[in-house]
């Protein structure tokens, strides 16, 4: 089973702690979604997560072993990333784009191999993209580079999946569509972790949360224990209403006027 633990994490940057002495663990199969205010540390938590982030004290693990001591490339097998903003700077395909998830088998030029075409006709399938697959990246909406983005971090059906705030941009129904299909691959048996501020979606679909607040976990916990009006208000200080129906947990907003 595919377990991250996180141990007295701490980054310093300047004389402000964004994260101090983090706490967690992380296991498969699941999806958490860290949840907070801007400028909690949550993407800083993620990059540590993913290995790309030295810790000024503490640790990760994946699996027992420091995750920055595990081969580079053997970890890209194990792990996709997908960082807040992802941009494409080059004007190569959509197809392309989303084809580069399945480094480090794959060819960075050249023909793709043919045993790998379906299953990226799949990708753009499923992420709605089948009519830009020969489109330039650089050409994209900021919505379809984010569903592009989040295409490349799926293909190939990682073990685990770090992503920050995958559904920023995105419309209502592929925001939907996307958490659906993070939901999809923790169902597969999958580690998923996702920076979430659309807070009914991270209620709806997450199986746990992880709440972050000037750089500490405020609270950690199964979504339906832990997801309650009291939390949100300590968290972005709103009024907030938790609702439970046929469809699972929403939240909605209580104008305090």
């Amino acid at each position: 089973m595919t377990r991250l633990e996180v141990q007295s994490l701490t980054v310093v940057r300047g004389k402000k702690r964004i994260l101090d002495r983090i706490t967690a663990r992380i296991a498969a199969p699941g999806l958490t979604a860290v949840i907070g205010p801007n400028g909690a540390g949550k993407s800083t938590l993620l990059m540590a997560l993913a290995g790309l982030l030295k810790p000024d004290e503490g640790a990760v693990t994946l699996d027992g072993a420091p995750v920055l001591a595990i081969d580079r490339r053997a970890l890209a097998r194990r792990r996709a990333y997908l960082p807040q903003n992802a941009r494409c700077e080059w004007p190569i395909s959509v197809e392309r784009v989303v084809a580069l998830g399945l480094t480090p088998v794959l060819p960075a030029f050249g023909a793709l191999p043919q045993a790998e075409r379906a299953r990226i006709s799949d990708m753009l399938a499923h992420c709605d993209l089948t009519d830009r697959r020969e489109q330039a990246a650089t050409t994209l909406s900021g919505g379809e580079l984010a569903r592009t983005m989040l295409a490349r971090a799926m293909v190939g059906d990682p073990e685990m999946l770090i992503a920050d705030e995958p559904i920023s941009g995105l419309d209502p129904r592929h925001a939907l569509d996307a958490m659906r299909r993070l939901r999809a691959l923790a169902d597969a048996g999958r580690l998923v972790v996702a920076a979430l501020h659309d807070l009914s979606l991270a209620a709806r679909y997450a199986d746990r949360v992880l709440a972050l607040k000037d750089g500490r976990v405020l609270v950690e916990g199964a979504t339906a224990d832990v997801f309650s009006p009291a939390l949100l208000k300590d968290l972005f200080d709103v009024e907030t209403r938790i609702v439970r129906d046929e469809a699972g947990l929403s939240v909605r907003f209580v104008d305090a006027n």
